[in-house]
């Protein structure tokens, strides 16, 4: 009997076309979005049991209906701001069309039955191979196969912020910390080494090295040349080094700042605690961020002498380190606002995980009051994802005025990740 099929991503507000080429351009965080990476979620996130969620990384059971209208929402914010087709990738969408090459099915597989040998999936290669490419699609999200064999889903997936990272024209996908990610890599990999549309950017990805960690996260690009670099629960110093490198040898990249953070659940990546919302402006999680934190900051800069090499010094803190490597002023906007209780609130659930369509005009989730008023003190106005949409469904988006969006919806939020984490954008405009 076969197994069930993965929910289609078609009713997603942007599907991805296999002969489109695409282009890389991050050059900030903050540059109007041009084209990004998601995937809303599936049958995937149905099959987490609860009583392994953790192992998958999953602290709740979300009901996947509701997520999944959320999560459209938030894509339709991206259509509008973006204002033409095919700014929003899905990656269910762009495996499907990978895997019309029988190159790429094959390579999915032997990287599968590489990672997953405590399960025996290499006695199964020769029937994995022989999938029709919907089995093996449906194989790769759900770990569902019409054989003796099942293997865990890939929930996460949803975060497409961790699969990798552009930085300027380039792409460095992630090696990520935990085997429950694994696949996420081999997932990625598929899709800018075979997909058609990739085929033009095959020598601007960067790969890690084994036996780091490094995932895209902890990756915030403040400027063509100046990129932070967390060191976190999920990207270790040789990865922040390694990546440094990279990015010193291959792109217009002159500074690396890495961000020491506490390694637990809560600020696992450097995009939980900090996002850019402007160029001169950051939400912050205030207890990170302080005159007594200091020495939290390290400033990498490439040696000139010396190519596999590169300079080290520790700085105070990193609002007076970005403001010296960028040339002006920076303003912290702190998450869950003044109070010291619903700072730690609010940043449990993803408040200073704003994600950046233009400068000044972001989104985050709804439920962070505090830290939405504290963008209100900051000169924004805040609205609605609805209200947003209903006000555009006629017009081209124009940003006229700083814009805080509220999300609305409480199912995404309890799978421990923000707007910013569900989005891998892969090309802004320069503006």
């Amino acid at each position: 009997m076969n197994a069930p099929v993965l929910e289609d991503t078609a009713e997603s507000p942007s599907t991805s076309r296999a002969e489109t080429s695409y282009t890389l351009n991050v050059p900030s965080e903050t540059a109007p979005l041009q084209q990004v990476l998601v995937h809303t979620p599936g049958r995937e996130v149905d099959l987490v049991p609860p009583d392994s969620r953790l192992d998958l990384l999953f602290d709740d059971i979300l009901y996947v209906e509701h997520a999944r209208e959320e999560h459209d929402r938030m894509c339709k914010l991206f259509d509008t701001l973006i204002g033409e087709p095919g700014g929003v990738l899905q990656i269910s969408d762009l495996l499907r069309q990978a895997f019309a090459r029988e190159e790429a099915r094959y390579y999915f597989v032997e990287e599968m039955c590489r990672i997953a040998k405590i399960t025996n999936l290499q006695a199964f290669e020769k029937e994995l191979k022989q999938l029709t490419d919907e089995e093996l699609h449906q194989f790769a999200f759900t770990g569902e196969l019409p054989l003796a064999i099942r293997i865990p889903p890939v929930p996460n997936l949803m975060f497409t912020r961790d699969l990798a990272a552009v930085v300027t024209d380039h792409i460095i996908i992630s090696h990520p910390a935990t085997a429950a990610r694994a696949r996420e890599n081999i997932i990625i990999s598929t899709i800018l080494h075979y997909h058609p549309g990739f085929a033009s950017v095959q020598d601007r990805i960067l790969k890690m090295p084994p036996g780091v960690t490094f995932e895209g996260g902890d990756v915030l690009v403040a400027s063509p040349e100046v990129v932070l670099i967390g060191h976190s629960e999920r990207t270790s110093v040789t990865g922040v080094m390694a990546a440094a490198s990279k990015l010193f040898a291959d792109t217009s990249v002159e500074h690396v700042v890495m961000v020491d953070l506490p390694k637990r659940r809560s600020s696992m990546h450097l995009d939980t605690v900090f996002t850019f919302s402007g160029p001169d402006e950051c939400v912050v999680f205030p207890p990170l961020f302080t005159e007594d934190q200091t020495g939290n900051v390290v400033h990498f800069t490439p040696d000139a002498n010396a190519p596999n090499r590169f300079g080290c010094e520790v700085r105070v803190d990193l609002k007076s380190t970005l403001e010296d490597l960028l040339g002006h002023e920076m303003t912290f906007i702190p998450c869950g606002g003044r109070n010291t209780l619903s700072q730690e609130r609010e940043q449990w659930t993803d408040g200073a995980n704003f994600f950046a369509m233009a400068p000044y005009v972001v989104v985050g989730y709804e439920r962070n009051s505090r830290t939405f008023e504290a963008m209100m003190e900051h000169g924004y106005r805040v609205v609605t994802a609805g209200s947003f949409l209903s006000y555009y469904a006629e017009s081209p988006f124009e940003p006229e005025e700083r814009l805080a969006i509220k999300l609305e919806g409480t199912e995404l939020s309890r799978g421990r990740g923000g707007p910013r984490c569900m989005t891998l954008p892969i090309r802004r405009s320069q503006a």
